[in-house]
């Protein structure tokens, strides 16, 4: 019997190898497929912590909206998904280490608790994620405000993202996260609006299902006031998933301001807020996910609040270098024509526990 030359035993080494990691993507995919989270286009919340209920009858109210990066994105880090892409890490994060990534989180806790507010609006919080070591984030924040209501909304539940594709024992991997929504108030309705619009197949199942927690508080007038907690898509070529984004938002804002009622939305736009000047921290910056809303995107009298005077978000292609690292404003609050910003600050952390910094609103009701 002839034998194979070395040439073709490399050669067919080589082509197993690559049959191999084929079906590694294949089964890959398919199981994403068939585990997809498909969530109805409106599902009402249970509450999962409740509060007293009562009527609101200050007309005076104040929010904190933060994006908390699952406590996975502090200062020290950054993240292999903008820098180095989705085939190899390099030398770049998947996850901090586990002593980092609590560290981050109990600063994400004592922010909370030392900046009272009535109403909390936050992004990126985990239940049970590889990426934040099984924290059940939604939970343990309650503990530092136990007397707050609390909803969850889920926008992100994968069984298994395989990314690094080349590193398949060390992936992304599972997980379940969303927006938690904590309040002084019971609520009357608590409601997951699905938003549309997605990407294409097979990168759809394995990227976020954006959504609107939306909340009905009983006021003292007779009428409501409307939360909505938001966190419109990132990773967007061209807007287009944004743009119908916004206008749902729009078509729901405006229906939920009938009748006098009184709306607040807030959280991460993925966007500058209109006449927003993104040089405004470093001249000559821009960037491809901080598009700017346009100045006619909602009717006169709508407000847009926001605080200039320090960023809300950065880039995470790189650990946090002050005065270095690109930085802009995505994180505010759109209020109804019946309602007046206050006060509104950055609570500046220098991004220290989160790629996003919190932002503080106090608002009367006119």
């Amino acid at each position: 019997m002839k034998k194979k030359s070395p040439a073709k035993k490399v050669i067919k080494w080589f082509l197993s190898l690559i049959g191999l990691f084929l079906l590694y993507v294949i089964i890959a995919i398919l199981h994403a497929t068939v585990t997809d989270y498909q969530p109805d286009e409106t599902v009402a919340l249970k509450p999962a912590f409740t509060a007293q209920p009562q009527i609101i009858k200050d007309s005076s109210l104040t929010f904190m909206i933060w994006n908390i990066g699952y406590g996975g994105l502090g200062a020290k880090s950054d993240f292999f998904y903008e820098d180095e892409g989705n085939l190899t890490s390099g030398k770049s994060d998947i996850r901090p280490d586990k002593s980092t990534s609590e560290a981050y989180f109990k600063g994400i806790q004592k922010t909370i608790q030392d900046h009272p507010a009535d109403f909390y609006l936050l992004q990126e919080v985990d239940t049970s994620s590889k990426r934040s070591y099984f924290r059940n984030q939604f939970k343990e924040i309650h503990e530092v405000i136990p007397s707050y209501f609390g909803s969850f909304a889920t926008n992100y539940n994968v069984k298994r993202v395989p990314l690094p594709v080349l590193q398949p024992f060390n992936v992304y991997g599972k997980v379940v996260g969303g927006l938690g929504t904590y309040s002084k108030y019971q609520p009357d309705i608590t409601t997951r609006l699905q938003l549309p619009g997605n990407y294409a197949w097979p990168t759809r199942v394995f990227q976020l299902d954006r959504c609107v927690a939306y909340q009905e508080f009983p006021l003292a007038n007779g009428h409501k006031l409307i939360v909505m907690n938001v966190h419109n898509s990132a990773f967007d070529k061209g807007g287009e998933l944004k743009k119908q984004q916004m206008e749902f938002i729009k078509k729901l804002a405006l229906s939920a301001y009938q009748n006098n009622n009184y709306v607040v939305i807030g959280g991460d736009w993925n966007q500058n807020p209109p006449g927003f000047r993104p040089t405004i921290y470093q001249p000559g910056y821009t960037t491809k996910t901080a598009i700017p809303i346009p100045l006619d995107a909602f009717p006169e009298g709508w407000v847009w609040a926001y605080a200039p005077d320090f960023p809300t978000n950065r880039s995470v292609k790189d650990p946090y270098v002050k005065g270095e690292t690109p930085v802009t404003t995505i994180d505010f609050f759109l209020l109804s024509p019946n309602l007046q910003a206050k006060n509104i600050r950055v609570i500046n952390l220098d991004f220290e526990f989160s790629d996003h910094q919190p932002v503080f609103l106090e608002l009367g009701m006119k």
